[in-house]
């Protein structure tokens, strides 16, 4: 089977709860959807029940060649250890923005083993160690480096405090095996963070646990079934997509862990920012929370969507049965879509580099797969008439996801089916 003349392609997205398969003809044409719960303990358990559900759809067709993209890690998260509360505070949530994390544990002052206790209890995947400005007295930073060092735990540090400690502190962690990232300090003098650094360390660790972390990569084949991460998948399909229309795309893909958004142009690459406080079920709360906080969500619709929210967070394969659930569920995907959005143009501006001339906007994600144009099109109203994207997305052509064709047109083109791959978006996206 020649690279561009197979006769067909599994394309399997394996997500922290669900593993959705899709089997693609050698022209681009969709022949079959399935979708499994995502199994933790054995996760090709499920990625094969959906390979078997979806090539059961095409009966006599030759064996496909099966590509797989994998975001089954889910959000990273992140525990911060500072000295000072409210600084460790906003560094980590400053740090954890945009970087495919959560923050989900932060304590202030020298740790005892009750507060060992209590950030492993948190189950991090990581932990952000900061403490003092440069010059400071470096004993505090260096008692919490010794804590982590005499503790049971496996999960990585990001080291961004005190320069003068940070040596001794790296040597401490190291001495008994813990996995460490030294960056320069985050608030290298009183009143000011400097979050990039650690951010780009936090991100490099996402991007490392998002193939599947720490169960599913246990498994050598699914090691080798998984070519790339999700967001790389969907990044591909977006700049394919950029490339077919001649414009800047913006792809903004709501998931149960994390809401993405890339932005690629026809010549230039693309810029990802991966929001894991922003989901539709382990993150729901974080849309409440930052929707209230940007002012996205008035007090009066953050008491309504509370208990679905609860719901969400709790029930991570809830799907809704009735027509006010799925629109509750629509709600919260818009108030992901904007706010993921938002920060996504922060980080242009940050880059000194900003967000203008979108000429395409794609909503993609399990909840836009189902095909309902007018409740669809409140979602676009939401995002168009925002006031901080209106003069962005007002009179940008939109594109809605249904069929699944951004990650699989990603991965065809990864693999070498560029024009499976075009046929694909043309016909299922553009068409």
């Amino acid at each position: 089977m020649t690279r561009d003349d197979a006769s067909a392609a599994v394309c399997v997205d394996v997500g922290s709860t669900w593993t959705k398969a899709v089997l693609v003809r050698s022209d681009g044409a969709l022949a079959g959807f399935a979708e499994h719960p995502t199994t933790a303990a054995d996760v090709l358990a499920g990625v094969d029940a959906a390979v078997r559900a979806v090539v059961a759809a095409a009966p006599g067709a030759a064996e496909p060649e099966l590509l797989a993209c994998s975001s089954a890690g889910g959000g990273l998260r992140l525990a911060a250890i500072g000295t000072e509360r409210l600084t460790a505070e906003e560094a980590a949530h400053r740090v954890a923005r945009s970087a495919g994390s959560r923050v989900v544990h932060v304590h202030a002052g020298p740790m005892d083993p009750s507060d060992v206790r209590m950030l492993r209890g948190s189950r991090p995947g990581a932990v952000l160690l900061t403490g003092g400005a440069d010059g400071d007295d470096p004993a505090p930073l260096l008692h919490n480096a010794a804590r982590l060092a005499r503790a049971r735990i496996r999960f990585p540090i990001v080291l961004a405090g005190n320069e003068a400690a940070r040596d001794d502190a790296v040597a401490l962690l190291t001495a008994t095996g813990r996995t460490v990232v030294a960056c320069p300090n985050i608030a290298p003098r009183p009143g000011e963070l400097v979050p990039g650094p650690a951010r780009a360390a936090v991100a490099e660790l996402y991007a490392h646990q998002v193939l599947g972390g720490r169960n599913p990569s246990a498994a050598p084949r699914f090691r080798r079934m998984v070519r790339v991460g999700t967001p790389d998948a969907v990044a591909a399909g977006a700049a394919l997509l950029a490339r077919i229309l001649g414009v800047r795309a913006l792809v903004v893909d709501v998931g149960c862990a994390t809401t993405d958004v890339h932005c690629a142009d026809p010549d230039d690459g693309s810029r990802l920012t991966v929001e894991g406080d922003l989901g539709m079920r382990a993150a729901a709360a974080g849309v409440l929370v930052e929707g209230q906080a940007e002012g996205v969500v008035d007090p009066v619709e953050a008491d309504l969507l509370g208990p679905t929210v609860e719901r969400m967070t709790s029930e991570v394969r809830y799907v809704p049965r009735d027509a006010g659930g799925a629109a509750e569920d629509r709600r919260i995907a818009a108030l992901a879509a904007v706010l993921a959005v938002r920060r996504h143009v922060t980080a242009h501006e940050a880059a000194d580099d900003p967000l203008v001339d979108v000429g395409l906007l794609v909503l993609s994600g399990g909840v836009f797969r189902r095909p309902d144009a007018h409740a669809l099109a409140a979602v676009v109203a939401t995002l168009q008439a925002d006031v901080e994207l209106a003069g962005l997305l007002a009179k940008v052509r939109v594109a809605v996801d249904a069929d699944f064709a951004v990650a699989p047109a990603g991965m065809l083109s990864a693999a070498g089916h560029v024009e499976a791959a075009r046929s694909l978006l043309e016909d299922h996206l553009l068409g």
